[in-house]
């Protein structure tokens, strides 16, 4: 009788052992499931509409380092956001990580104001330059110097200028004369020229609304002093 109880203890402490394995393994194996599980899915977005930036999904994931999928649980957000910041083009970065290994990326960039062909860079709405990616289309090209005492202020001007009226200058040129030292002629891309002052650079963003006033004739648009429109012969 006795050894039979025995035996029974045994055959408990065995059962109980035997458990205590598998759930130890099931942990285990739920442990490095978790952390070995990769990045399923990777969803980037650009919450702006400044369309002409060399920024692509790859690149993204390249440079957050995101692109050969690595562990879900081990990448933070955190991580993700501080290396896409380092790109200069990239102004913020906001990451979500969701269920089921679902990553959500955020991208917001510094626009390009104009390329300087002076100096074959292109100048960002944060005054950091960048030099010449051969993508220029779209923005402006200053096409002669600007003086230093001036510079920034021109390019606190540019920022402040509409991406839709942006896209239609063709180029801008530094053109003072006796009376202002702050004086540009603009060139756009539909054949009219506007002349402007720094300190009334931001009456460019009413463009679109004086066209139709000049009944969409080509001349040019004196908006530095007088604000008339003289037709081209």
């Amino acid at each position: 009788m006795r050894e039979t109880v025995r035996v029974r203890r045994r055959r408990l402490r065995f059962i109980k052992f035997l458990l205590f394995l598998i759930i130890i393994y099931i942990i285990g194996y739920g442990l490095y499931f978790l952390f070995t599980m990769p990045i399923k899915n990777i969803f980037v977005s650009y919450n702006n509409n400044d369309y002409y930036y060399p920024l692509n999904d790859q690149l993204i994931l390249e440079q957050a380092k995101i692109n050969n999928y690595p562990s879900f649980l081990l990448t933070t957000g955190r991580s993700i956001r501080n290396r896409l910041l380092n790109n200069e083009y990239i102004k913020e970065v906001t990451v979500a990580k969701k269920w089921f290994g679902k990553v959500f990326i955020t991208i917001t960039n510094h626009q390009k104001l104009f390329y300087d062909k002076q100096n074959n860079i292109i100048v960002l709405e944060n005054k950091e330059v960048v030099t010449n990616d051969n993508r220029v289309n779209h923005i402006p090209i200053v096409i002669n110097y600007i003086p230093d005492t001036i510079y920034d202020y021109f390019v606190d001007k540019m920022a402040a200028v509409d991406i839709d009226i942006k896209i239609k200058i063709s180029s801008i040129q530094y053109k003072p004369n006796d009376v202002d030292k702050e004086r540009f002629l603009l060139s756009m891309n539909d054949g009219n020229h506007v002349y402007l002052t720094l300190y009334k650079f931001e009456k460019i963003n009413e463009y679109n609304n004086i066209l139709p006033s000049v009944e969409n004739k080509k001349g040019i648009l004196y908006l530095d002093s007088g604000n008339y429109f003289q037709i081209l012969e």
